[in-house]
């Protein structure tokens, strides 16, 4: 938990936030709605001074700080007001991503069968103005990325890097992480996608979304010529700034440019992360893309969250919490559908791995840096309720991370 609840919400700045929606019969049928559903979990869950849930002394505590004002939020918002009431401190939790890994755990069964027939009429779909256009896209990405680097690096380790990192495995099998040895993790993610693209010394290398400069770095000190694409500005002028400084220059042209918009021949081409940010209605148009780009006998290695094939039909249209407050216009795709957008091309899967636990681990080190350092973000202008709306979404992807509900993999891509 990052801190105690706000005592004032900006209502200029977050309107829905600061303002309780006046919704007594939906605020009723969700109270009963989450207590039927927390009576099956393993959590003590404290409302009105009574313990619901089906946990022991040792689950995960979440209370209910506000009643009527968390259940009038989540009966007119669903999960959207579930996130707005933790923003406003209606709800909190002694272990925030332990509780959330609870409910992320059995998102599939929390409502009735019959009930989420219905989710089409009471869901509100993604809006027009998220779509991933070239307008539109660069919109969503300065929305979230342009937001501030020091903000970025406030949590992040030494190599900027945004994405799952790769830990050594411990004795138990699982990853071995702690947050010295997180920039190492970072550049062994780095190097296992470059090899993966047989980048060495020559390789005409493409990165479609530039991060803070790492990857190119890593690919330029291996001899590559670099041409690395972002569309965030904040980005692209700290990853121009960090190669400038490595000496690295002359191997590297950072460029604000939108991956529909490049033009040449690569013999490998890199992207990490950033198909989510991409839209289903563009897969086949970054595909294509990518297809046209490559070189004949080239390789493209990708690195994507991926989510079940079922919950990501079940949402696509979906207007989220995350939609609203982090990635506007973002769909994490399935494996399923990453293979089926590249069979459209000349591409085919030809490698995989997935390392799922990695990234829950990669979380736990941010969100654990993050707390740490809130008056840092406070000082740089960030009040009470962002701070609390980070937290509840680093906490949340690592609990899908944790749960199995979300993985992450690694793709090599080539001609069929």
């Amino acid at each position: 938990m990052i801190e105690v609840a706000p005592t004032r919400v900006d209502p200029v700045r977050w309107p829905d936030v600061a303002e309780v929606p006046r919704r007594p019969l939906r605020a009723a049928a969700a109270r009963f709605l989450f207590e039927r559903a927390v009576a099956r979990l393993p959590l003590q869950v404290w409302i009105d001074g009574a313990l619901r849930g089906d946990g022991d002394a040792k689950a995960p505590v979440m209370r209910i700080v506000r009643p009527d004002a968390f259940f009038r939020r989540v009966g007119t918002g669903g999960l959207i007001g579930f996130g707005e009431a933790y923003q406003a401190g209606d709800w909190e939790a002694d272990d925030l991503t332990a509780v959330l890994t609870v409910f992320a755990s059995r998102v599939s069964t929390l409502i009735p069968p019959a009930l989420q027939r219905l989710r089409p009429l009471v869901i509100p779909r993604l809006p027009r103005a998220q779509r991933n256009t070239v307008a539109g896209a660069k919109r969503n990405i300065h929305r979230h990325y342009d937001l501030s680097n020091e903000l970025f690096a406030t949590f992040l380790d030494e190599t900027m890097s945004y994405s799952s990192a790769v830990f050594e495995q411990g004795p138990d099998g699982g990853p071995r992480a702690d947050e010295d040895g997180l920039p190492e993790a970072q550049r062994r993610k780095i190097d296992r996608l470059l090899d993966l693209a047989d980048v060495g010394p020559g390789t005409r290398l493409l990165e479609i979304g530039t991060g803070w400069g790492e990857l190119a770095l890593r690919a330029a000190e291996r001899g590559a010529d670099v041409h690395t694409i972002t569309i965030s500005a904040e980005q692209r002028d700290l990853a121009v700034a960090r190669i400038a400084n490595a000496g690295l220059a002359d191997r590297v042209r950072v460029e604000l440019r939108d991956y529909r918009h490049v033009s040449g021949s690569y013999d490998a081409i890199v992207s990490v992360e950033m198909i989510e940010a991409v839209g289903e209605e563009y897969w086949p148009t970054y595909f294509a893309v990518l297809d046209r780009l490559l070189a004949p006998g080239g390789r493209v290695a990708l690195q994507s969250i991926t989510m079940p094939h079922d919950r990501m039909l079940a949402g696509r249209d979906t207007y989220t919490w995350i939609h609203k407050y982090i990635f506007p216009g973002g769909l994490i795709p399935s494996d399923d559908a990453v293979r089926k957008a590249a069979t459209a091309t000349r591409l085919r899967v030809a490698d995989s791995r997935s390392y799922g636990l990695h990234y829950a681990e990669t979380l736990r080190l941010w969100r654990e840096r993050f707390d740490r350092r809130a008056d840092d973000v406070e000082a740089l202008g960030f009040d009470h309720v962002f701070r609390r709306m980070w937290d509840l979404y680093l906490s949340w992807s690592e609990a899908g991370f944790r749960s199995g509900y979300l993985d992450v993999r690694q793709y090599l891509l080539m001609e069929a």
